[in-house]
């Protein structure tokens, strides 16, 4: 990917397709409505864009996601005291993380996130990485044919599917009843237009995504697989390496991420908070 700064920013690309780390910023100060504009034009350029050594409080991790929008309660995870909205991720010895697929977050919703910002609060001394990979760019690469069929296919998305494994552990039905009630399953276009960059994407993923609508579950189970496959190769991706204070700001509208499990048993925290986003057309 090119080399492309935005106002003051200094961004260096890390991947041919997506990604780049920006350095000459400090998170933890009082941000000018320039550099807020900075951020949210290199975050569509680049599709997620990373931080370094940035301690900030609660209160600016806040205030940041803020200015991109409203943002969003998790309906299944812990959060940060008095932040509701700053959600707990971690992985112990004795509760290790269930979510190891590519996934788009909470495309369960008829509006999925604009994007979320993730904060490292305790990282393993090794593995943990996490990987994005652009689905614009994976739209991109695709035959003109193809691109003709999903035009106008859709997707069905389900809260239920996603969450299976949470929701089959005991006690996991009438933990997450009011959850699976208020998420009924949703459609959404296979091929999503993003409403800054206007660039189309894939919009499926394997987390949430159950089948293609009026289609044979064979027929939808070869595309789906297909389309994993395609959107998942290295070529697309970005590989992030975790460090305490580092922070990952991605656009949810046009890319896929997963984290890398590969640290068990040692624990990990991070610290994340979700912007509303629109129906994806």
């Amino acid at each position: 990917m090119k080399s492309q700064n935005f106002g003051q920013l200094m961004c260096k690309p890390l991947a041919k397709h997506i990604g780049a780390e920006i350095r000459n910023i400090d998170l933890t100060q009082k941000l000018s409505c320039s550099e807020l504009q900075s951020i949210h034009d290199a975050l569509v350029f680049y599709q997620v864009i990373f931080f370094r050594d940035q301690d900030i409080s609660s209160e600016n991790h806040k205030d940041l996601a803020s200015f991109f929008g409203p943002v969003q309660v998790h309906p299944a995870y812990p959060h940060v005291e008095e932040y509701p909205e700053i959600c707990i991720l971690e992985s112990t010895s004795k509760k290790p993380t269930l979510i190891e697929l590519w996934h788009t977050d909470m495309t369960f919703s008829k509006t999925p996130p604009l994007g979320s910002i993730l904060r490292a609060w305790e990282i393993p001394k090794q593995g943990g990485d996490t990987l994005w990979a652009s689905t614009s760019a994976a739209y991109d690469a695709l035959s003109k044919t193809m691109k003709n069929i999903l035009e106008d296919l859709v997707a069905i998305h389900s809260f239920s599917y996603g969450f299976k494994e949470s929701i089959n552990l005991p006690g996991g039905d009438e933990k997450f009843k009011q959850n699976i009630l208020e998420n009924p399953p949703v459609l959404h276009p296979i091929v999503r237009t993003h409403p800054v960059t206007k660039r189309k994407g894939l919009f499926v993923n394997k987390l949430f995504t159950t089948h293609i609508k009026n289609m044979k579950s064979n027929e939808s189970e070869m595309l789906l697989n297909f389309l994993y496959e395609h959107m998942e190769q290295e070529k697309f991706s970005v590989r992030f390496k975790w460090q305490k204070n580092s922070i990952a700001f991605w656009d949810n509208r046009l890319t896929i991420h997963r984290p890398v499990n590969d640290y068990f048993p040692a624990y990990r925290q991070l610290r994340r908070i979700t912007i509303d986003g629109d129906r994806p057309e």
